[in-house]
């Protein structure tokens, strides 16, 4: 079955970043719902558009078509108090935005009574290259068309 829209695509992926040095690499396949659903950057959906099981390539992102540019916005200093107990550098937190849409921050430093937190993706800003290789590609389910990402065993759980 060829890749399309409405398509459960399953891959096996590594991250690497500009340099080749190994940022992510996939213990367990990534499954996606292909047609523009944004479960993965748009020019992945490019370039595995029409592709069967078996295909594979390797493809140069950079952070703008990845995941983004850093947004210096989303550095934050907060006071010490307001964290439990416990809280570390390289920790990560969860809160909201100001819209109340749920982000990450991950703990950069910790001075004094301040804690300083990113809520940037660890990857934001990074120019990325993603090797991948399809190993199954099946039609989607209505139900998983409807809700707008892939359910079973890698996908979404309900």
């Amino acid at each position: 079955m060829n890749i399309t829209k409405n398509s459960a695509v399953t891959l096996s992926y590594k991250v690497q970043d500009a340099t080749g040095k190994m940022l992510e690499k996939s213990d367990t396949p990534m499954v996606y719902l292909h047609g523009g659903y944004g479960n993965t950057f748009a020019k992945i959906e490019e370039a595995l558009e029409g592709k069967t099981t078996g295909f594979s390539t390797v493809l140069d992102l950079s952070a703008e078509d990845a995941f983004g540019v850093r947004d210096e916005s989303l550095m934050v200093s907060i006071p010490k108090t307001q964290f439990p107990p416990g809280v570390k550098v390289g920790g990560a937190l969860q809160g909201h935005d100001d819209s109340g849409k749920a982000q990450t921050f991950t703990v950069l430093k910790i001075k004094g009574d301040q804690v300083l937190l990113d809520g940037n993706h660890p990857m934001a800003g990074k120019a990325l290259r993603f090797s991948l290789t399809v190993t199954d590609v099946r039609a989607a389910s209505e139900e998983e068309i409807a809700h707008g990402h892939v359910h079973g065993e890698h996908g979404h759980h309900h």
